[in-house]
Parts: structure tokens; C-alpha cells; sequence
């Protein structure tokens, strides 16, 4: 599961050089579900970045503490609150980095999942419009999640799906078929991703300081003995 995001200021244009911006990255050490965030989507023939609201509100949504931040890959065509989005309206959140919490004995141990060589990621979402009082933003996404690969799986059983900057253009048509995109639903190559522990400052979604993501620790990653 995504429960927290790390968005520092990304470098965007050397993944997608035609991306147009509707406004700038949002950034933050510590992003929680429920709040703006930026994502990328085709619209009127351009690859856009625009803010959306994290947790996916459908027309018929009446709670915003009920719209789901997260989706599993494996249900999305069968279940209503997300076919429709999965079927045409597709995204990427570009990120930094995503926080879990190991289990310890005492407490849970935050960690910080990035690249090795520290880059953005861009993690596969699905949006949704629709004319709303829940939140200011009309636009709203879910990440969407599969199962973590062995060497991450000891940190969380679940991770936000990774889109390669290569497939971007094809996970966002809504042209293309449904198995060419559920097939980029997959687990992170092993040698993409790293894990460092950081601050337990982390815990509080209200601290936003870059202490937030700065390692307490090495990191760890595939070639390591263990996590």
C-alpha cells in the first residue's frame, strides 16, 4: 500500500520531452492520501501535467473519508468504483520516493522506497471528473498497487505500480487495449529499486521538512542478503 509520498522537485522534461504544464509539480517531503498532488494524462491529444485530488471520488461518492487512495491491479475490471477509469482515463503521479513502515518489535520503522540512482518514478493511476462539494479540486486519481517484488516484500506486500517513461505514452491512450495495459502492471524490476530508513518524523503527515526523507541509514537494495 501507498500511504505516503516523497515529491522533491523532478526534472520531468528529460522522461517526457512534450509534457505540457497546466501548472507547476506540487512537492512536498511527506504527501498524504487525501491531498492535491500532481499527475500526468493525455487530453486533447497532449501529454498534460495538472493537480488532482489523491482519492478517487465517483459522481456518487457522498463521504470523502470513503474515496479509496489506492487500487489493486488484479480487481480493476471487476469492480464498479474502478473499471471505467482503468478503461479510459489512465495517469502517472510522478514521485520521489515512496515511504512504508517495517514492523519491529516496539514500532514500525519507516523506510523510503526510491530509485538506486535516486530518479523520478511514475506510478500508474486512474482519474476520475466529475462536478463535486467533497473537494475543490474536480479531478480526483487512485494509485495503483501490485504485489512488491521479493527483495522489497519484507518492507510492504504492496507497492505502487511503476510505469517505465518508454511505456508513458501507451499506458495513457485510452486506444490501447486493456491486456497491452493491464500487462504493464507489474512489479519493479529488482535492480530499479533501493530502500533507506529515515525518520520516524515521518509518522506525522504534518511534518514537512526535508528531514522527513533524509536516510538515517544505508541503502538497501536486490543484491543485499537481506531488508
Amino acid at each position: 500500500m501507498a500511504g505516503r509520498l516523497f515529491i522533491p522537485t523532478l526534472d520531468l522534461a528529460r522522461l517526457l520531452p512534450d509534457l505540457c504544464h497546466d501548472a507547476p509539480l506540487i512537492t512536498a517531503a511527506n504527501l498524504s492520501p487525501r491531498r492535491p498532488v500532481s499527475q500526468i494524462r493525455l487530453e486533447g491529444g497532449s501529454v498534460r501535467l495538472s493537480p488532482v485530488f489523491w482519492g478517487l471520488t465517483p459522481p456518487w461518492l457522498t463521504v470523502l473519508d470513503h474515496a479509496p487512495h489506492c487500487a489493486r491491479a488484479e480487481s480493476l475490471e471487476s469492480r464498479y468504483m474502478f473499471r471505467e477509469a482503468f478503461a479510459a482515463r489512465r495517469c502517472l503521479v510522478p514521485v520521489g520516493g515512496i515511504y512504508v513502515w517495517k514492523p519491529q518489535p516496539r514500532f514500525k520503522q519507516p523506510f523510503l522506497i526510491t530509485r538506486v540512482d535516486r530518479g523520478p518514478l511514475l506510478l500508474a493511476g486512474v482519474w476520475c471528473r466529475y462536478h463535486t462539494s467533497l473537494s475543490e479540486h474536480a479531478d480526483s486519481m487512485a494509485l495503483i498497487t501490485v504485489a512488491a517484488s521479493d527483495p522489497l516484500a519484507p518492507l510492504s506486500d504492496r507497492l505502487p505500480a511503476i510505469i517505465d517513461a518508454d511505456d508513458a505514452a501507451c499506458w495513457l491512450d485510452p486506444q490501447t487495449p486493456l491486456p497491452t495495459a493491464k500487462a504493464l502492471l507489474r512489479p519493479a524490476p529488482r535492480e530499479l529499486l533501493g530502500a533507506f530508513p529515515v525518520s520516524r518524523r515521518v509518522n506525522d503527515p504534518k511534518n514537512q521538512d526535508p528531514a522527513c526523507a533524509h536516510p538515517t541509514g544505508p541503502m538497501l537494495r536486490w543484491s543485499d542478503q537481506e531488508i
